[in-house]
């Protein structure tokens, strides 16, 4: 397992996913600021619309690495999938799908070695996005 993640941890570096700009978008939409308020010019850590947006493109790729170690594509329907033996489909729902398979501890050990992986001067939406449980991914947003 820890060789397939770190070849996962290794792939999605510069994976894009065909889902990723809906994703962002319909993010960046949701988080846009309702009433333009006037505020006296502070400097603000992250604008709402930006981290949302970060967040959405970091939580579509967790959910695709977690289909990747998870192994899902060797029972996926998508032949595509099967050939590539990596995820190449909607990764949100194979990983819903397959949840009640995944034992907890193994998800939780999965997460902790992607954290382990991970830079310790990432962002804070894509620190967020990486600490979900695949459940929590899976649930609408997790904001």
């Amino acid at each position: 397992m820890k060789r397939r993640l770190n070849r996962v941890m290794d792939h999605d570096a510069g994976h894009d996913t065909g889902r990723r700009d809906f994703a962002v978008a319909l993010a960046t939409f949701k988080a846009r600021p309702k009433v333009k308020a006037s505020t006296p010019k502070t400097k603000a850590k992250l604008d709402t619309v930006e981290f949302a947006a970060r967040f959405a493109r970091e939580k579509v790729l967790q959910q695709r690495r977690y289909c990747n170690v998870f192994a899902l594509w060797r029972t996926c329907r998508n032949k595509n999938c099967r050939r590539q033996g990596r995820c190449c489909g909607d990764a949100a729902a194979c990983l819903k799908q397959a949840l009640g398979c995944v034992p907890r501890d193994v998800q939780a050990r999965v997460r902790q070695a992607i954290l382990d992986k991970s830079p310790h001067n990432i962002g804070a939406p894509e620190r967020k996005a990486r600490q979900c449980m695949p459940v929590e991914l899976c649930i609408g947003s997790s904001e």
